[in-house]
């Protein structure tokens, strides 16, 4: 849930960069009237903390944690195969 929330702020950061370009401003009479650094700056304000968000989620979840214990199982000096305790 925690890693949408930050591909929403991103996205809406996007939006605001795009909003920012000269062809977003054609496309978006309002944005036009805006000077360009009120938009840009804070979208890319808002892009970096999503992107942030994204990370430390990734970072949280990226270990996987074996359910059970594998043992090897032994034939002489040669695993033959695993065996879960």
């Amino acid at each position: 849930m925690k890693s949408i929330f930050g591909y929403l702020i991103a996205f809406i950061g996007l939006m605001g960069l795009a909003l920012s370009s000269s062809a977003g401003q054609k496309m978006v009479p309002i944005a036009s009237q805006i000077e360009r650094n009120f938009i840009l700056y804070p979208s890319l304000v808002i892009v970096a903390i999503g992107v942030i968000i994204l990370i430390m989620n990734v970072k949280s979840s990226g270990k996987v944690r074996q359910a059970e214990k594998e043992v090897p199982i032994y034939k002489g000096k040669k695993i033959i195969g695993y065996r879960v305790e």
